[in-house]
């Protein structure tokens, strides 16, 4: 490391917009001990933020007189770089992140990624980058590298989420990034993108995965059922409270919490849960002590709570606490290539689950599901592939199997929709009849009023065994 980093990684002047400034200070928990190299920089690409990793490599620090450039300290530049893809996290409005393919324009500081940091007006004032694990040149004055990391594969998985594309390797980041520090999580994206499947993932890899994991659907619980069921009540605080009752932030000291649906909570809870951010503490129902905990909040939500905030509809500073590390869960129909992906291992899960020998899809009927829309998301997709998995046989499900949304077998007309779907509900009812004929096929044949020679040419039609 050079002489000149500066002492314990702190950054070169605080953000006054109090989320930016938290944001900042979960950075900086996260990134300090890190072996790989992140950064903070502003409009004008000063660095605001570096850790030690980034500062090792660095041919100018920040002064005292001004702080240094990006292209100065990590592209070993006097000049400006002609193009950087970064300046896209400025420039287009709500762009999640940008990755900076090597070789590239841009790129001589071996930037991997850039994410914006918004601040409490949703206006982008900084970005955090990400550098590639291989170093960049080094200066003559620094000891030459002896051999150079191989470059960042890319993963198909990280814990239970599944997915090569961009967005995902980006999440699969940012994801590992969080995970160890104790800062809240906020998750954004629509219904059945898995929300709390990457809670569960963030919980696994963080230093808290031997404690509990709870999830609390907030929106399905009124809210002073949702009080007592997270704060806990005592004896006698309203009608029915017969004994002490722990709450869930008791029970999950030293682990997780997950707050699904955190939009949908009122005013007074929103207090209380602030209190709980700030202070460590919660008060049960009924309760005139506090009792202080040790959880880490996750809280997940698919509406846009920066709207909420400006409608007046959801706390200002609250939002500010939940939202120090906000990750977003991309839809189905943005990550088309990861559907394959998803489909064998729905097919393998299924097939495990009930006691049927593993099943391939068709090369047709994959050109459909990735095709179709899936307004559900992943969570639409597991559903239709295990449908199709349960009502079908043979080693292959083909095209008619499915009960997918439009398009249909790469078939867009209403006449082939329509076959497809009378298709797949007679091969169900050959199935059924045959199952409950113990496979025998004239008594299937009668079950049906179809004749012998009928049944068997749709047996061959269907690859019904």
């Amino acid at each position: 490391m050079m002489d000149g980093a500066p002492e314990n990684d702190k950054p070169t002047a605080p953000f006054t917009d109090p989320i930016l400034a938290a944001r900042l200070e979960a950075i900086q928990q996260l990134a300090g001990g890190l072996a790989g190299r992140v950064a903070v920089m502003d409009h004008q690409f000063n660095v605001i933020y570096a850790n030690e990793s980034a500062w090792s490599s660095a041919s100018v620090r920040n002064s005292d007189h001004r702080p240094a450039k990006c292209y100065e300290a990590f592209a070993h530049q006097t000049d400006p770089c002609g193009t950087c893809p970064a300046v896209k996290v400025f420039e287009a409005p709500g762009v999640q992140s940008v990755s900076c393919s090597s070789g590239g324009d841009g790129t001589a500081c071996g930037m991997h990624q850039a994410f914006p940091l918004a601040s409490g007006r949703g206006e982008v004032a900084s970005m955090l980058v990400l550098f590639k694990d291989e170093q960049v040149p080094p200066l003559p004055v620094v000891k030459p590298i002896e051999a150079e990391h191989p470059p960042s594969a890319v993963r198909e998985s990280l814990g239970e989420l599944i997915g090569r594309s961009p967005s995902m390797q980006q999440l699969f980041d940012m994801a590992s990034l969080v995970a160890d520090s104790s800062a809240t999580v906020l998750i954004q994206g629509e219904s059945g993108t898995g929300k709390e499947l990457l809670a569960k993932t963030i919980h696994a890899l963080s230093q808290r995965n031997k404690k509990p994991f709870i999830v609390v659907d907030c929106g399905a619980l009124p809210e002073t059922l949702l009080e007592s069921e997270l704060f806990g009540h005592v004896k006698g605080a309203f009608t029915g409270a017969v004994a002490n009752k722990r709450g869930l932030f008791q029970e999950a000291d030293g682990g997780t919490i997950f707050l699904d649906e955190i939009a949908d909570t009122a005013p007074v809870f929103q207090a209380k849960l602030l209190r709980v951010l700030q202070e460590g503490e919660i008060k049960p129902v009924g309760g005139t002590k506090t009792i202080t905990v040790d959880v880490r909040i996750i809280s997940a939500t698919n509406k846009d709570l920066a709207e909420l905030v400006t409608a007046g509809s959801f706390r200002r500073d609250l939002y500010y606490r939940l939202a120090v590390l906000p990750l977003y869960l991309p839809p189905l129909r943005d990550r088309r290539e990861d559907i394959p992906l998803l489909a064998k291992q729905f097919i393998s899960r299924s097939c495990k689950r009930h006691h049927q020998p593993l099943r391939h899809m068709s090369d047709q009927a994959m050109r459909a599901l990735s095709k179709a829309p899936w307004p559900g998301n992943v969570r639409e997709l597991q559903h239709y592939i295990e449908r199709a998995v349960v009502t079908t046989t043979g080693p292959t499900i083909a095209c008619q199997d499915l009960l997918a949304p439009d398009p249909v077998c790469d078939e867009e007309d209403l006449r082939s929709a329509t076959r497809g779907a009378v298709a797949q509900a007679e091969r169900t009812r050959i199935v059924d009849a045959l199952k409950k004929t113990g496979g025998n096929r004239a008594k299937a044949a009668k079950r049906l009023k179809i004749s012998r020679a009928s049944l068997y040419n749709k047996l061959r039609a269907y690859s019904i065994d």
